[in-house]
Protein backbone atom coordinates (compact mmCIF):
# COMPACT_ATOMS: atom_id res chain seq x y z
CA UNK A 1 0.00 0.00 0.00
CA UNK A 2 1.46 3.73 -0.94
CA UNK A 3 1.09 6.41 0.95
CA UNK A 4 0.60 10.28 0.38
CA UNK A 5 4.49 10.42 0.84
CA UNK A 6 5.15 7.84 -1.56
CA UNK A 7 2.57 9.29 -4.22
CA UNK A 8 3.97 13.07 -4.02
CA UNK A 9 7.31 11.47 -4.41
CA UNK A 10 6.41 9.67 -7.35
CA UNK A 11 4.82 12.50 -8.96
CA UNK A 12 7.18 14.83 -8.56
CA UNK A 13 9.90 12.35 -9.99
CA UNK A 14 7.40 11.95 -12.98
CA UNK A 15 7.49 15.23 -13.39
CA UNK A 16 11.39 15.54 -13.36
CA UNK A 17 11.98 17.75 -10.36
CA UNK A 18 12.23 17.81 -6.24
CA UNK A 19 9.39 18.31 -4.44
CA UNK A 20 8.70 21.66 -1.92
CA UNK A 21 8.05 20.90 1.51
CA UNK A 22 6.70 24.02 3.26
CA UNK A 23 7.00 24.37 7.21
CA UNK A 24 4.96 26.45 9.22
CA UNK A 25 3.86 26.55 12.63
CA UNK A 26 0.53 25.80 14.19
CA UNK A 27 -1.38 28.06 15.28
CA UNK A 28 0.67 31.38 14.35
CA UNK A 29 -0.68 34.04 15.00
CA UNK A 30 -3.89 32.59 16.02
CA UNK A 31 -5.78 29.34 14.84
CA UNK A 32 -7.83 30.71 11.86
CA UNK A 33 -5.12 32.47 10.08
CA UNK A 34 -2.86 28.84 10.75
CA UNK A 35 -5.75 27.30 8.98
CA UNK A 36 -6.01 29.91 5.99
CA UNK A 37 -2.32 29.41 5.67
CA UNK A 38 -1.78 25.82 5.46
CA UNK A 39 -4.46 25.87 3.05
CA UNK A 40 -2.70 28.22 0.81
CA UNK A 41 0.38 26.43 0.97
CA UNK A 42 -0.50 23.71 -1.52
CA UNK A 43 -2.56 25.84 -3.79
CA UNK A 44 0.53 27.82 -4.79
CA UNK A 45 3.27 25.09 -5.05
CA UNK A 46 3.71 23.26 -1.89
CA UNK A 47 3.87 19.65 -2.29
CA UNK A 48 4.17 18.59 1.28
CA UNK A 49 3.60 20.56 4.54
CA UNK A 50 5.67 20.62 7.66
CA UNK A 51 3.41 21.91 10.77
CA UNK A 52 4.96 22.93 13.58
CA UNK A 53 3.82 21.83 17.14
CA UNK A 54 4.58 24.74 19.40
CA UNK A 55 6.84 23.91 22.56
CA UNK A 56 8.41 26.42 24.98
CA UNK A 57 11.87 25.10 24.57
CA UNK A 58 12.65 24.91 20.83
CA UNK A 59 16.21 24.13 20.80
CA UNK A 60 16.69 23.53 17.59
CA UNK A 61 14.92 26.49 16.25
CA UNK A 62 16.27 30.00 15.41
CA UNK A 63 14.73 33.28 16.65
CA UNK A 64 12.15 33.35 13.60
CA UNK A 65 10.42 29.87 14.54
CA UNK A 66 10.89 30.41 18.13
CA UNK A 67 8.92 33.75 17.84
CA UNK A 68 6.32 31.70 15.90
CA UNK A 69 5.90 29.31 18.83
CA UNK A 70 5.57 31.87 21.24
CA UNK A 71 2.63 33.58 19.30
CA UNK A 72 1.42 30.41 18.85
CA UNK A 73 1.09 29.49 22.35
CA UNK A 74 -0.19 32.64 23.32
CA UNK A 75 -3.04 32.17 20.85
CA UNK A 76 -3.88 29.34 23.02
CA UNK A 77 -2.42 26.82 20.43
CA UNK A 78 -1.64 22.92 21.66
CA UNK A 79 -1.26 19.33 20.55
CA UNK A 80 -5.31 18.84 20.44
CA UNK A 81 -5.84 22.25 18.32
CA UNK A 82 -3.08 21.77 16.05
CA UNK A 83 -4.66 18.10 15.57
CA UNK A 84 -7.78 19.63 15.35
CA UNK A 85 -6.18 22.59 12.56
CA UNK A 86 -5.04 19.03 9.97
CA UNK A 87 -8.30 17.47 10.54
CA UNK A 88 -9.96 20.87 8.98
CA UNK A 89 -7.34 20.64 6.00
CA UNK A 90 -7.69 17.53 5.68
CA UNK A 91 -11.35 17.33 4.74
CA UNK A 92 -10.90 19.68 1.75
CA UNK A 93 -7.42 18.29 0.96
CA UNK A 94 -6.95 14.21 0.84
CA UNK A 95 -4.16 14.43 -0.86
CA UNK A 96 -1.30 16.62 0.30
CA UNK A 97 1.09 14.56 2.85
CA UNK A 98 1.17 16.68 6.31
CA UNK A 99 4.25 15.67 8.63
CA UNK A 100 3.78 17.20 12.35
CA UNK A 101 7.08 18.29 13.56
CA UNK A 102 8.32 19.60 17.26
CA UNK A 103 9.33 17.86 20.38
CA UNK A 104 8.57 14.93 22.79
CA UNK A 105 7.44 16.55 25.47
CA UNK A 106 4.28 17.52 24.26
CA UNK A 107 3.74 14.53 22.71
CA UNK A 108 4.73 12.57 26.06
CA UNK A 109 2.17 14.79 27.94
CA UNK A 110 -0.33 14.05 25.63
CA UNK A 111 0.34 10.30 25.81
CA UNK A 112 2.05 8.56 23.13
CA UNK A 113 -0.77 6.05 22.22
CA UNK A 114 -3.70 8.37 22.52
CA UNK A 115 -2.07 11.08 20.48
CA UNK A 116 -0.74 8.18 17.57
CA UNK A 117 -4.12 7.37 17.60
CA UNK A 118 -5.50 10.78 16.99
CA UNK A 119 -2.91 11.75 14.81
CA UNK A 120 -3.70 8.87 12.61
CA UNK A 121 -7.30 10.04 12.64
CA UNK A 122 -6.95 13.62 11.88
CA UNK A 123 -4.79 13.05 8.98
CA UNK A 124 -1.62 13.44 9.61
CA UNK A 125 1.52 11.13 7.32
CA UNK A 126 4.36 11.42 9.67
CA UNK A 127 6.55 12.94 12.37
CA UNK A 128 9.36 14.35 12.69
CA UNK A 129 10.57 14.81 16.28
CA UNK A 130 14.30 16.10 16.39
CA UNK A 131 14.80 15.41 20.12
CA UNK A 132 14.49 11.83 20.08
CA UNK A 133 17.72 9.51 18.91
CA UNK A 134 17.79 6.05 17.08
CA UNK A 135 18.65 4.81 20.73
CA UNK A 136 15.15 6.01 21.70
CA UNK A 137 13.00 4.17 18.86
CA UNK A 138 10.88 1.93 21.25
CA UNK A 139 9.59 5.62 22.85
CA UNK A 140 7.69 6.97 19.76
CA UNK A 141 9.29 6.02 16.13
CA UNK A 142 8.17 2.25 16.31
CA UNK A 143 5.08 3.03 17.94
CA UNK A 144 4.32 5.37 15.23
CA UNK A 145 5.12 3.42 12.55
CA UNK A 146 3.04 0.66 14.15
CA UNK A 147 0.17 3.34 13.41
CA UNK A 148 0.92 3.81 9.98
CA UNK A 149 2.79 6.82 10.40
CA UNK A 150 6.04 7.91 8.84
CA UNK A 151 9.23 8.35 11.35
CA UNK A 152 11.32 11.04 9.65
CA UNK A 153 14.97 11.12 11.05
CA UNK A 154 17.68 13.94 10.30
CA UNK A 155 21.13 13.20 9.35
CA UNK A 156 23.38 16.30 9.55
CA UNK A 157 26.55 17.61 8.29
CA UNK A 158 28.18 15.66 11.76
CA UNK A 159 26.23 12.51 10.73
CA UNK A 160 29.47 10.31 10.11
CA UNK A 161 29.66 6.89 8.30
CA UNK A 162 29.60 5.36 11.81
CA UNK A 163 26.59 7.10 12.75
CA UNK A 164 24.41 6.52 9.33
CA UNK A 165 23.52 3.40 9.61
CA UNK A 166 21.37 4.30 12.37
CA UNK A 167 20.14 7.09 11.96
CA UNK A 168 18.76 5.67 8.67
CA UNK A 169 17.68 2.06 10.59
CA UNK A 170 14.10 3.03 11.20
CA UNK A 171 13.20 6.05 8.79
CA UNK A 172 10.61 6.05 6.57
CA UNK A 173 8.94 8.30 4.09
CA UNK A 174 12.11 10.50 3.60
CA UNK A 175 15.95 11.74 5.24
CA UNK A 176 15.44 14.88 6.10
CA UNK A 177 18.88 16.31 5.13
CA UNK A 178 20.02 19.26 7.54
CA UNK A 179 22.38 21.16 5.61
CA UNK A 180 23.96 23.69 7.60
CA UNK A 181 25.30 22.95 11.42
CA UNK A 182 23.48 24.86 14.03
CA UNK A 183 19.58 26.35 14.16
CA UNK A 184 17.29 27.32 11.85
CA UNK A 185 17.41 29.97 9.31
CA UNK A 186 20.79 30.59 10.24
CA UNK A 187 23.00 30.49 7.39
CA UNK A 188 23.06 30.22 4.02
CA UNK A 189 24.38 25.96 2.84
CA UNK A 190 27.41 25.57 1.19
CA UNK A 191 25.63 24.02 -2.03
CA UNK A 192 28.73 21.80 -3.67
CA UNK A 193 28.62 20.47 0.08
CA UNK A 194 24.95 19.59 0.17
CA UNK A 195 25.35 18.09 -3.44
CA UNK A 196 27.99 15.78 -1.79
CA UNK A 197 26.35 14.97 1.56
CA UNK A 198 23.36 13.88 -0.54
CA UNK A 199 24.82 11.69 -2.42
CA UNK A 200 26.30 9.97 0.51
CA UNK A 201 23.30 9.27 1.95
CA UNK A 202 21.74 7.76 -0.86
CA UNK A 203 24.52 5.73 -1.46
CA UNK A 204 22.87 3.72 1.63
CA UNK A 205 19.05 4.78 1.51
CA UNK A 206 16.35 3.81 -1.18
CA UNK A 207 14.63 6.86 0.84
CA UNK A 208 14.39 10.46 -1.01
CA UNK A 209 16.63 12.67 0.72
CA UNK A 210 15.24 16.16 1.45
CA UNK A 211 17.53 19.47 2.27
CA UNK A 212 16.24 22.02 4.76
CA UNK A 213 17.61 25.24 6.87
CA UNK A 214 19.13 28.20 5.14
CA UNK A 215 16.92 27.75 2.09
CA UNK A 216 15.53 31.52 1.42
CA UNK A 217 14.55 32.16 -1.84
CA UNK A 218 13.55 30.17 -5.04
CA UNK A 219 17.66 30.97 -6.26
CA UNK A 220 18.43 29.00 -3.12
CA UNK A 221 15.57 26.27 -3.92
CA UNK A 222 16.90 25.86 -7.35
CA UNK A 223 20.41 25.04 -6.70
CA UNK A 224 19.43 22.32 -3.89
CA UNK A 225 16.72 21.39 -5.89
CA UNK A 226 18.90 19.97 -8.62
CA UNK A 227 20.47 17.27 -6.54
CA UNK A 228 18.63 16.70 -3.62
CA UNK A 229 14.73 15.12 -3.76
CA UNK A 230 13.23 17.60 -2.19
CA UNK A 231 13.60 20.98 -0.22
CA UNK A 232 12.64 22.32 2.96
CA UNK A 233 11.84 26.03 3.41
CA UNK A 234 10.98 26.69 6.99
CA UNK A 235 11.85 30.01 8.74
CA UNK A 236 11.64 32.32 5.04
CA UNK A 237 8.06 31.62 5.24
CA UNK A 238 7.34 32.14 9.03
CA UNK A 239 9.35 35.58 8.75
CA UNK A 240 7.31 36.23 5.43
CA UNK A 241 4.51 35.68 7.78
CA UNK A 242 5.88 38.11 10.77
CA UNK A 243 6.48 40.67 8.90
CA UNK A 244 2.74 41.25 8.05
CA UNK A 245 1.86 41.13 11.97
CA UNK A 246 0.43 44.51 13.77
CA UNK A 247 2.04 46.07 16.43
CA UNK A 248 0.09 43.25 18.67
CA UNK A 249 1.12 40.75 16.95
CA UNK A 250 -2.08 39.37 15.43
CA UNK A 251 -2.52 39.38 11.49
CA UNK A 252 -3.38 41.77 8.69
CA UNK A 253 -4.80 41.04 5.53
CA UNK A 254 -1.24 40.86 4.01
CA UNK A 255 -0.56 37.92 6.41
CA UNK A 256 -1.71 34.92 4.36
CA UNK A 257 -0.85 36.67 0.46
CA UNK A 258 2.56 37.18 2.01
CA UNK A 259 3.61 33.46 2.76
CA UNK A 260 1.81 32.47 -0.75
CA UNK A 261 3.82 34.78 -3.02
CA UNK A 262 7.22 33.07 -1.56
CA UNK A 263 6.03 29.80 -2.01
CA UNK A 264 5.00 30.55 -5.89
CA UNK A 265 8.47 32.21 -5.95
CA UNK A 266 10.56 28.72 -4.23
CA UNK A 267 8.00 26.70 -6.67
CA UNK A 268 8.72 28.27 -9.47
CA UNK A 269 12.78 28.01 -8.44
CA UNK A 270 12.72 24.20 -8.15
CA UNK A 271 10.68 23.87 -11.49
CA UNK A 272 13.43 26.32 -13.20
CA UNK A 273 16.04 23.83 -12.04
CA UNK A 274 14.12 20.73 -13.46
CA UNK A 275 13.76 23.01 -17.04
CA UNK A 276 9.69 22.70 -16.44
Amino acid sequence: MTTRLDDTFARCRAEGRAALVTYVMAGDPDPETSLAVLRALPASGADIVEFGLPFTDPMADGPAIQAAGLRALKAGQSVTRTLDLVRRFRAEDPRTPVILMGYYNPIYTYGVARFLADASAAGIDGLIVVDLPPEEDDELCLPAQAAGLAFIRLATPTTDEKRLPAVLANTAGFVYYVSITGITGSATPDFGVVAGAVGRIRAQTALPVVVGFGVKTGEHAAAIARNADGVVVGSALVDALARTLDGEGRATPQSVPAVAALVRDLAAGIRSAAGA
